[in-house]
């Protein structure tokens, strides 16, 4: 009962404020490609399962706070579901109140169809940067953060997009990174790839082998307690960023905290993750090419 009251708090607090939009981008049988789930969409807990359609939950920043920069929030959820009110809505709530606009993302789970939660990060890039004017953003300045698995997809984005819908930014909070055994998060590879994955699908998703020089500067944000996703998928990117000359990225692991959760109030160095973010983003360039 406790849980139930406070989704529903959670989604007056959404109705009330912040005044979300929320845009319907297509559906299996609209998208390019379809993850084959017949559905119906599910949830528990306010995590969604069998996601077979994909929406933009927008919330706007006042005119007199707006920083011009966006981004796209892909919540996680091993690729199983997608953890929408705490890496998601709650992420929109606190982002938008300190003047950046956020597009918090309910994707398309893979069900081994591995480019279709790209396919949706891609279209929501696309979106916020189309309607930039509508929202007071720069599209130059337009990021996009993930949490967990939605760390991958948000790497995904950073790595393998062309650089014309590249994100400016990446900011990943805990991320799902790589396949490699004894390293990675086997549940979040099984969901994205299938069980019958090859060594070269393995690879190929193993997103430390996709940075280059044109990758986006990145803050990583992680515990050094996490049991979920080792910290180590977490250094390689970050090592990888650094081989290729990335310059303006970031690495901060905190003594304590576990995975998952978000920015929530239970996580002990919360007040410390929230500020860490904002001063990076703070540290980004006010312009930006693509």
């Amino acid at each position: 009962m406790k849980r139930l009251l406070t989704l529903v708090a959670l989604a007056a607090t959404l109705t009330a404020s912040a005044q979300v939009k929320v845009v319907k981008l297509w559906d299996n049988a609209s998208a390019p490609h379809s993850n084959e789930d017949a559905g119906p969409q599910k949830e528990k807990n306010g995590n969604l399962y069998n996601t077979v359609d994909t929406e933009l939950f927008i919330y706007p920043t006042a005119p007199d706070k707006a920083t011009g920069q966006a981004v796209v929030v892909c919540p996680g959820g091993g690729y199983r579901f997608v953890s929408m009110p705490r890496e998601g809505h709650e992420v929109g709530e606190w982002l938008s109140a300190e003047g950046i606009t956020v597009v918090a993302l309910k994707y398309r789970l893979p069900n081994g169809h591995c480019q279709v939660p790209l396919e949706d990060a891609e279209a929501a890039l696309r979106y916020i940067r189309d309607h930039a004017a509508e929202y007071g953003v720069d599209p130059s300045r337009v990021g996009i953060m993930g949490f967990s698995a939605g760390g991958h997809l948000a790497a995904s984005a950073a790595t393998m997009l062309p650089e014309e819908v590249r994100p400016a930014f990446a900011v990943l909070v805990y991320p799902v990174i790589t396949a490699e055994p004894g390293k990675c998060h086997k549940g979040s590879f099984d969901n994205l790839l299938g069980t019958d994955r090859t060594a070269g699908d393995e690879a190929q998703w193993s997103l430390q082998n996709r940075v280059t020089a044109s990758t986006p500067p990145t803050l990583l944000l992680l515990a050094d307690d996490d049991r979920t996703v080792p910290p180590v998928n977490s250094t390689l990117f970050y090592e990888a960023l650094k081989r290729n000359g990335v310059k303006g990225c970031s690495l901060r692991i905190y003594p304590s905290g576990g995975h998952g959760g978000g920015f929530n109030p239970d996580r002990i160095y919360r007040t410390a993750w929230r500020a860490d973010v904002l001063d990076w983003l703070g540290t980004l360039p006010n312009s930006a090419s693509h």
